[in-house]
C-alpha cells in the first residue's frame, strides 16, 4: 500500500511539473487603457477597483499564483472573458450585449465578484454597506457616463 501511495504521489508531482510547461495563462498583458468610465465619486471607483478592476479593466493586477498552472489557467480565463464583456478602461468601445447595465444589478445579487475571487482578495469581500455604495455608485456612474453600443446605448 506504502508503494502505491508513493508512485501516485510522484505521478502527481510529476504531472504538475509537466503542466508547467503549457504555455497558456502566463501572458499577463496589461492593455493601454483608452478611456476610463467617469466615476461618480472617488469612492465608487476605490470599491470597483478593489472588487472588479482585476477582471474588468486592463489594470490588472497579477498575483505569483497566476503563473501557476493550473490556476493560471484559469485566472487567464477570467481576465480574458472579464474583459470582453464589460471594461472600465476601455469605455469608448462597445462593451458586452447588456453587461453595463446589469453591472449593479449582479454586485446587488451577490454573483459579483465571484466567489473564488474573495479568498485572496481582501478588497473583493465587500461588507453589506459597501455592496450597497457600490451598487448606488455604479447606478450613478452608468447614468451618467454610459457606455456605447452594445451595452447601453
Amino acid at each position: 500500500m506504502k508503494t502505491w501511495l508513493l508512485r501516485a504521489l510522484l505521478a502527481l508531482v510529476a504531472v504538475f511539473v509537466l503542466i508547467q510547461l503549457v504555455p497558456y495563462g502566463r501572458d499577463h498583458e496589461n492593455p493601454p487603457v483608452t478611456r476610463e468610465v467617469k466615476w461618480d465619486s472617488p469612492r465608487t471607483r476605490e470599491l470597483v477597483v478593489g472588487a472588479c478592476y482585476d477582471c474588468h479593466s486592463n489594470l490588472t493586477e497579477w498575483p505569483w499564483y497566476s503563473n501557476v498552472a493550473p490556476v493560471s489557467w484559469l485566472v487567464e480565463k477570467d481576465v480574458k472573458e472579464g474583459r470582453e464583456v464589460l471594461n472600465f478602461t476601455e469605455w469608448e468601445r462597445p462593451q458586452g450585449e447588456g453587461e453595463a447595465d446589469e453591472a449593479a444589478e449582479v454586485v446587488r445579487e451577490g454573483e459579483m465578484p465571484p466567489w473564488q475571487y474573495k479568498p485572496l482578495h481582501p478588497a473583493g469581500r465587500l461588507s453589506s454597506t459597501e455592496q450597497d455604495e457600490l451598487v448606488r455608485g455604479l447606478e450613478r456612474t452608468l447614468a451618467a457616463d454610459p457606455p456605447i453600443g452594445g451595452g447601453g446605448d
